[in-house]
C-alpha cells in the first residue's frame, strides 16, 4: 500500500459524510472510490459531479475499498464498523466512537485483534489553536473550556455526547493518557429538549489536574474557548479564531524610602501557529497517513473509548 493510493469510501452522507466527501476528494495519496447511505437520492447529492460510485449498503463495498469514513448516527456506529472491521478495512469513526462505552472497546478490540488503524473523529484534536497546545503547555494545574452554541433542534443527543465530549478528549488528552479521573461532580439544565441542554462540569485527576468544563446550546453566540493555567503562564486558546494567547505577569521588588515596594508587569504573547489548515482535512490526512504507514493515530480507539466513558460517568452525575 506504499505506492497504490488508498481505496476510501464515505460511509453515511449527512452533514459530516458531506464534509467528508467534499475533502475526500482532495487528499494526498487516497482516492475516494465510493459514498454509501441507504438514501441514494442524499448519495448522489453528497458524491455531487465528481464521478464517485454511490451504493445503499456497506456490504457492496466490502472488498473494493482499503479504508473508510464512518459518519452515519452513532447508534448505527458499532454494526457498520464491525462489518467494515470483519472485511479488513481501516476506519475512521466519527465521535463519539459508540453510543456507550463497552461498545467503544468492543469496536477497539476489534480492530486492534484484526490489526487495523481505528481513528475516532475528534476533530478539535486537529484545529491548529489545539493541535499546538503542547507546545506551550507542559504541567498544567487546572483547565477550564467553554463551548456553547445556538440551540437547533436538529440534534437529538445531550449537550453531553453533543458538544462536551470534544472538550472531554481535549483535557483528557492533556491529562496524559495514564491520569485516572478520580472525582466527577455538576450541575446541567433541560430546558428546550428531553435531554441535558447546558452542563457544568469539576474533574480532579490522579495527576492533581482540574478541570471545570462547560458546554451549552442554550446560548446566543458561538464559543470555543480552552484556558490553561500552568506556574508561570496562563494560556489561551480561541478554536473559532484558532489563534493562542499566553498571559505571563511578573513581580519586580524593590527598595524605595517608603520601604518595601513592587511593580507588577504583564506580558501577553500571541505565538505563530505551526499548524495551519481546515481541521476536518487535516484528521483525514492524517488518517490516511496512519493507514500507509501503520502509525498510531492522534486520537485512536482507547482516545474515543476513554472519553465515551467519561461522558456517561458525566452523564450519571449530572443528572
Amino acid at each position: 500500500m506504499a505506492e497504490e493510493r488508498l481505496r476510501l469510501a464515505v460511509v453515511g452522507a449527512g452533514i459530516m459524510g458531506s464534509n467528508h466527501v467534499r475533502i475526500g476528494q482532495n487528499l494526498r495519496d487516497a482516492s475516494l472510490v465510493a459514498v454509501v447511505d441507504p438514501d441514494p437520492d442524499r448519495a448522489r447529492a453528497a458524491a455531487g459531479t465528481s464521478g464517485v460510485a454511490v451504493f445503499e449498503t456497506v456490504e457492496q463495498v466490502l472488498g473494493l475499498v482499503d479504508a473508510a469514513v464512518v459518519a452515519v448516527p452513532t447508534a448505527y456506529h458499532v454494526d457498520t464498523a464491525l462489518k467494515l472491521i470483519e472485511a479488513g478495512v481501516h476506519l475512521l469513526v466519527e465521535k463519539p466512537l459508540a453510543a456507550t462505552a463497552a461498545a467503544g472497546r468492543e469496536l477497539v478490540d476489534a480492530a486492534e485483534t484484526a490489526g487495523l488503524v481505528l481513528a475516532v473523529g475528534h476533530v478539535e484534536r486537529f484545529n491548529p489553536a489545539v493541535a499546538d497546545l503542547p507546545i506551550w503547555v507542559d504541567q498544567p494545574i487546572h483547565v477550564e473550556t467553554v463551548r456553547t452554541s445556538p440551540y437547533t433542534a436538529r440534534i437529538s443527543d445531550g449537550v453531553v455526547f453533543d458538544l462536551l465530549i470534544h472538550d472531554i478528549d481535549i483535557v483528557c488528552s492533556l491529562a496524559g493518557p495514564d491520569a485516572v479521573v478520580e472525582h466527577v461532580d455538576g450541575v446541567s439544565q433541560t430546558v428546550r429538549s428531553t435531554s441535558e441542554d447546558l452542563v457544568s462540569v469539576n474533574l480532579r485527576f490522579s495527576t492533581g489536574l482540574t478541570a471545570r468544563l462547560t458546554a451549552s446550546r442554550l446560548g446566543q453566540e458561538k464559543i470555543r474557548r480552552i484556558e490553561v493555567t500552568q506556574d508561570d503562564s496562563v494560556v489561551i486558546a480561541d478554536l473559532l479564531r484558532q489563534s493562542i494567547t499566553i498571559q505571563r505577569m511578573s513581580r519586580h521588588e524593590f527598595l524605595s524610602e517608603q520601604g518595601m515596594s513592587y511593580r507588577q508587569s504583564s506580558v501577553v504573547e500571541i505565538p505563530f501557529l505551526e499548524t495551519r489548515g481546515e481541521p476536518l482535512a487535516l484528521e483525514l490526512q492524517h488518517f490516511v497517513d496512519c493507514v500507509r504507514s501503520g502509525e498510531q493515530s492522534r486520537v485512536d480507539g482507547h482516545a474515543g473509548a476513554r472519553a465515551v466513558e467519561l461522558a456517561e460517568r458525566i452523564v450519571d452525575v449530572v443528572q
